[in-house]
């Protein structure tokens, strides 16, 4: 642990153990989720599906990486990750982003996809509000998933004809603002 890391976010009034909490729990999300994305995608088939595989391969692979980049925060701050798998899925920040009971019907797992992504935007605009102006790199790492998390919202938003969001899908980039946080 990163003691005066600890120290000068709690001398900047944020209560540490609480955003651990939240930290933890966004990333069971993240990691659950890259997992279930994994089963969506390989269920996208068809016409319909084929077309949304690129887009959930993109969500699915910055999720991953932003467990990666969630994991040395949570230890610079004194947390830890729980050490039994199940538990961690278990404290996840968002339900899990389960295969609906049809697993053929493209615009349910659309429905699925865009629910996770409208929970990460949730969690991350929680951190951002509460570390804003006193905890530097937590508000920085929030808002870099935050950037992408709207992203991947956007995308499957689309495609459920929500209407358009202005947001295009990346080519051959995955995770853009939150590589800076991801080991070479």
């Amino acid at each position: 642990m990163a003691r005066v890391t600890r120290e000068v976010v709690e001398k900047a009034g944020v209560n540490v153990d609480e955003l651990l909490e939240l930290l933890i729990k966004n990333a069971a999300a993240e990691i659950t989720t890259y997992y279930y994305y994994t089963i969506l995608r390989a269920n996208l088939i068809g016409l319909e599906g084929e077309g949304l595989k690129e887009i959930a391969e993109a969500a699915r692979i910055e999720d991953r990486n932003h467990f990666e980049a969630l994991v040395p925060r949570i230890y610079e701050l004194g947390g830890n990750l729980p050490e039994d798998m199940v538990e961690f899925h278990n404290i996840s920040a968002c339900p899990p982003a389960r295969l609906p009971k049809d697993p053929t019907d493209v615009k349910a797992i659309l429905k699925v996809l865009v629910a996770a992504e409208r929970c990460a935007v949730r969690g991350y605009t929680k951190i951002c509000n509460m570390t804003f102006g006193k905890d530097h790199r937590t508000y920085d790492l929030a808002l870099a998933i935050l950037h992408e998390e709207i992203e991947h919202e956007s995308w499957f938003s689309e495609f459920l004809g929500e209407g358009p969001s202005g947001h295009f899908m990346r080519k051959g980039e995955t995770s853009p603002f939150v590589r800076k946080f991801l080991p070479e």
